[in-house]
């Protein structure tokens, strides 16, 4: 589903997921309930999300590279090392701090009730214009996530720390192996993926099930 969204947003295809058996917030229909709710949609009984993808670039010295898109994050991380890395992060090029750590995830809405999620973000709403970033075991212990606007430009310099060549993956995908000095810009993608649901989607109904959170407690008049 990942795969597929970063390819034919840009087309403007709208797209439904179908679960197979794992987390999948992406992929509302059941396969015992893909007859009933093709038929829905080809009888145009549905509803369209937008969800807005994310654009990296890497930088080294003067040359740039296009890394491509990413739904859910954007993940700045040591590779093979089992080691922390330094870099530093600018918002809209203010410079928020320097950090010594496993990483950091630039995470999407879409992508809060994933990596993010089990790194300790926290969850958003999908219609937010917002990306959060999550610090990976940070040496700090008051380094902890950041919400910021959807709209800004992150930038990421990877520290000079000869030992360690850090990557950067775009939804658990390998894109880039960083030396010191690199820079990563990430910004948010102007064409949105189009996501649609069957009738009745709940974002919340779906982290209830998706999540273990609660049901509805016993009412008198139930």
């Amino acid at each position: 589903m990942l795969n597929v969204a970063k390819f034919i947003a840009s087309d403007q295809v709208p797209v439904i997921g179908i679960n197979r058996g794992k987390l999948g917030f992406l992929t509302d229909v059941l396969p015992n309930e893909i007859e009933t709710n093709i038929a829905n949609v080809l009888n145009g009984n549905y509803s369209v999300e937008k969800r807005f993808l994310l654009d990296v670039v890497a930088r080294r010295g003067t040359a740039e590279h296009n890394l491509g898109a990413a739904l859910n994050d954007v993940v700045l991380h040591p590779g093979k090392a089992a080691q922390m890395i330094e870099f530093e992060l600018f918002i809209d090029d203010k410079f928020v701090y320097s950090q010594e750590s496993d990483g950091l995830i630039v995470a999407t809405p879409t992508g809060s009730t994933a990596y993010a999620l089990s790194a300790g973000g926290p969850i958003m709403h999908p219609h937010l214009n917002a990306v959060v970033l999550v610090p990976m075991y940070p040496h700090a212990l008051s380094s902890r996530p950041i919400v910021i606007d959807g709209d800004s430009e992150i930038r990421l310099v990877v520290a000079a720390k000869e030992s360690l060549e850090p990557q950067l993956s775009c939804d658990g995908e390998v894109k880039y192996t960083a030396v010191a000095g690199d820079e990563f810009l990430v910004t948010k993608k102007s064409v949105p993926l189009q996501l649609i649901h069957p009738p009745k989607h709940s974002f919340y109904q779906a982290c209830r099930s998706k999540l273990g959170w609660g049901s509805r407690l016993p009412r008198a008049d139930d």
